[in-house]
């Protein structure tokens, strides 16, 4: 609830940017994983999504909202916000995750991908049809 009250001084779990999916028992975190070679980035027609400062981002300004971004993004990370209509994404907080800093059971952190368990790596790649 801290990201919807942080980026959009409400609390609505429709506008975080952090979404849970539960499968077959497990629950995984859904949001932005800052893709090296985002699909997102590539496929915006507007140039509207670019990395600044290791994190991407999308201009407001520049966005048209043909939300391009939303069907190719490999796990659902970038969605559409109905109520305010724009694009939303995990930012991690221009580098200070909320989330992370006010999880009021300490689960959520933020690690570099080589610090990601191979379990939940691997979680993953059922998850998305990329199993061993």
């Amino acid at each position: 609830m801290v990201c919807s009250l942080s980026h959009e001084g409400v609390v609505n779990p429709d506008l975080s940017r952090i979404h849970v999916l539960g499968y077959k028992g497990e629950k995984f975190p859904i949001m932005c994983l800052q893709c090296e070679d985002a699909p997102c980035e590539l496929v915006c027609p507007m140039e509207a999504i670019h990395m600044q400062g290791g994190i991407r981002i999308v201009d407001d300004e520049k966005c048209i909202r043909c939300k391009m971004c939303t069907l190719v993004c490999p796990i659902g990370g970038v969605l559409y916000d109905y109520i305010n209509h724009q694009m939303i994404r995990c930012d991690l907080c221009g580098g200070d995750p909320q989330c992370v800093k006010y999880c009021p059971m300490n689960v959520i952190e933020l690690v570099p991908d080589d610090a990601v368990p191979e379990a939940r790596k691997r979680g993953v790649r059922i998850l998305y049809g990329e199993a061993d």
